[in-house]
């Protein structure tokens, strides 16, 4: 018995020094993120997305473009959907002021969601992997550090992130990012859903701080759109 005793309390050490190195990283990354999320302006991105079904086992594939930039306090973002073909949008996805708009061109149909009294959890949605604080990530997840990955050249930091509000947690079970801490961007992000479903989500061809045009992030409507407001 003496020797399996001594064993196991071997074992609870090793896990114990583990769990402080793990922290000292962690703490080491959101440091990094603080002093790089103050130079954070924008972003713009090429992105390939994997939308996995689980009950089917399906795999969709999709790709398009983002930006992102910080406006004041607030950010902004729009994402377009390429068709198969990779010309004009299959759809628009833009956040600006507190609204969710979903704009499907070939559809004339224009969907605004308000975020309302939910405005918080969305712009801290929205901020997660780019430009956030680690007081954000603090504020809507708990976070754990998983090592360093590198992704397409660039060290990042592996960070998983688990809902702390039910009603996130209702659509998403944690969220796996893949983090520069030198730009506070994410290369990589994957989100899960408690139905087994998930959403990897890949960038590339970033440019950082190149300061679009205010025109980017608007949606540009055809003439007869109908719009519904939820």
């Amino acid at each position: 018995m003496k020797p399996i005793r001594a064993f196991s309390a071997l074992g609870i050490l090793l896990a114990a020094a583990a769990a402080i190195a793990q922290d000292a990283n962690l703490d080491k990354v959101l440091s990094q993120m603080d002093a790089s999320s103050t130079k954070f302006q924008d972003m713009q991105a090429d992105i390939t997305a994997d939308l996995y079904t689980a009950v089917v086992q399906d795999h969709e594939m999709q790709t398009g473009k983002t930006a992102f930039r910080r406006i004041g306090g607030s950010l902004e973002m729009i994402t377009k959907i390429l068709t198969d073909n990779g010309q004009p949008a299959e759809r628009d996805i833009l956040y600006k002021n507190g609204e969710l708009d979903f704009y499907q061109p070939a559809l004339k149909q224009e969907t605004i969601f308000t975020s309302g009294a939910n405005r918080g959890e969305y712009d801290s949605l929205l901020a997660t992997g780019f430009g956030a604080t680690s007081r954000d990530l603090s504020a809507t997840w708990t976070v754990s550090f998983q090592g360093m990955e590198t992704v397409d050249g660039v060290q990042t930091a592996k960070l998983d992130l688990l809902p702390k509000q039910a009603n996130i947690r209702n659509s998403v079970s944690h969220i796996t990012i893949w983090l520069d801490p030198a730009r506070d961007i994410s290369l990589k992000q994957v989100m899960y859903q408690p139905t087994g479903d998930s959403r990897t989500v890949t960038y590339s061809n970033i440019r950082y701080n190149n300061h679009p045009s205010a025109s980017l992030f608007t949606l540009k409507l055809a003439s007869g759109t109908q719009v519904q407001r939820k």
